[in-house]
């Protein structure tokens, strides 16, 4: 599902931002990636959702070499992954419905099958009758759950996580977890990134630790 094989990611200066990686996750597993600010967690996300490419090494994604995968099969491997992003990304002048229903519209999906799975992941997020509302009339644990059903709404076999519960109380950083648990459950595979300790030690998910850029834990 995921592999780094000796990752390196070298920015201008020169900054290491990840530094010798070597991590699998298998398809169906819940894993947190833990680390402080900086050490490197979002430059690893950036990796394997092709927003960046490694200095050197190796990233595969669901059989992807992200190496060697080119511009025009780029749209088509990020249509298999879900991204909930810490800062939502939702826009802010369309509906939740359009937030929402925006990845199946750009895949080319039907009127009637949009509506279908939108309204369907946004009943499973407790969102549905918000369906009309912009995000602007939302507390931010709803926006939240705005942003995981639009990861979710082309039901993607994995969903990535980075710093999601950083603008969330504890109350609602829990209720995220579990949704994720159920999201996982069904078989999508989960990687989380987080610098929240009590979340991880509350649920007892494998856990990959870096610290300034490299792995120190894979337990």
């Amino acid at each position: 599902m995921i592999e780094f094989t000796h990752a390196y990611k070298i920015y201008p200066g020169p900054t290491h931002a990840i530094k010798d990686v070597s991590l699998k996750i298998n398809k169906g597993e819940f894993v947190f990636l833990t680390g402080p600010s900086g050490s490197g967690k979002t430059t690893l996300f950036r990796l394997l959702s092709a927003y960046d490419r490694a200095s050197s090494g190796r990233v595969s994604v669901m059989d992807f070499d992200l190496a060697k995968i080119t511009k025009k099969q780029i749209p088509f491997f990020r249509r298999r992954i879900g991204v909930v992003y810490q800062e939502f990304r939702l826009l802010k002048h369309k509906t939740i419905f359009e937030n929402v229903s925006l990845p199946l519209e750009i895949r080319g999906d039907s009127a009637r099958a949009i509506r279908a799975r939108t309204e369907e992941i946004l009943a499973e997020v407790g969102l549905l009758h918000k369906t009309n509302e912009t995000p602007e009339h939302l507390s931010g644990g709803e926006q939240q759950r705005v942003a995981i059903a639009r990861a979710l709404v082309h039901r993607p076999g994995l969903l990535v996580a980075d710093e999601h519960t950083g603008n969330l109380d504890p109350t609602l950083s829990n209720e995220i977890i579990k949704l994720f648990e159920k999201i996982n459950a069904l078989g999508t595979t989960v990687f989380v990134a987080t610098h929240d300790y009590s979340l991880v030690g509350k649920y007892k998910r494998r856990t990959i630790e870096i610290q300034n850029g490299s792995m120190v834990r894979a337990s």
